[in-house]
């Protein structure tokens, strides 16, 4: 029912969004070679649009479906696959909408046999759009459910940004997101653990726009608590081009 349900959605919002491919390289093992074992490309699709007329009963806010595929497998192959999808709305008058969200996907090992799941996660919550200082900003507070054997309830908070420079010769924009989760997923290998854990994600952005349809930029994922369980925060900044559809 999920799977229907993105795809619908998908279906009838693409003929207005906003697009942009982004190819990035990731120097991640030579930054950090403990907890990475290669550095990597990857490929970053986005279709985004802030639609909210304001005049219908049943008013769309923004949608969101990103898709991500990190080229760290065996002779460069794809290892690792993540797809976000969002959509808010609201059927009142103050600019505060509801929002509702999925994301999922895969990765695969060498050896085989330790490949995984990025496990489904379904959010539910409110988000705030408004500008300051010539900056679009996006406040979202959700309550999210991953269904682990042993299911987590949470709350997640995510601020999105956007901010034009130099006549928009620039941009800066990002997101980064804080959220809580069970150390008990009901499996094997975390059965013994209690409490929650603590987790941090962002990726600040700066392009440099060389025509309106073609950017040079940089991109820094941040993490904590996100690619291993150890208390360190690992920042990993790309060198990036960018296409805008």
């Amino acid at each position: 029912m999920k799977y229907a349900i993105i795809l619908l959605l998908c279906f009838h919002f693409m003929t207005s969004f906003s697009q942009q491919l982004q190819f990035h390289y990731d120097a991640r093992h030579s930054i950090d070679p403990k907890y990475n074992p290669k550095n990597f490309t990857t490929l970053y699709f986005e279709y985004f649009k802030d639609q909210d007329s304001g005049k219908a009963f049943f008013k769309p806010g923004s949608f969101l479906l990103k898709m991500q595929a990190d080229f760290l497998g065996q002779d460069n192959n794809m290892g690792k696959f993540y797809m976000q999808v969002s959509q808010s709305f609201r059927c009142w008058q103050p600019k505060i909408f509801l929002d509702v969200q999925y994301s999922g996907g895969l990765g695969v090992t060498e050896p085989k046999q330790y490949s995984f799941y990025i496990n489904n996660t379904f959010s539910l919550g409110l988000s705030y759009p408004f500008k300051w200082k010539g900056a679009f900003i996006a406040s979202q507070l959700n309550f999210k459910f991953v269904p682990y054997k042993k299911p987590s309830s949470d709350f997640l908070y995510t601020l999105y940004w956007w901010r034009g420079l130099m006549n928009y010769k620039f941009e800066f924009a990002g997101d980064f997101s804080v959220w809580t989760e069970n150390k008990n997923h009901g499996d094997d290998f975390t059965k013994n653990l209690q409490g929650k854990r603590f987790s941090f994600f962002a990726e600040p952005q700066f392009w440099y726009n060389a025509s309106k349809d073609f950017s040079v930029g940089t991109k820094t994922n941040m993490y904590y608590h996100i690619n291993t369980t150890d208390n360190v925060f690992q920042a990993y900044p790309t060198i990036a081009v960018r296409c805008k559809l």
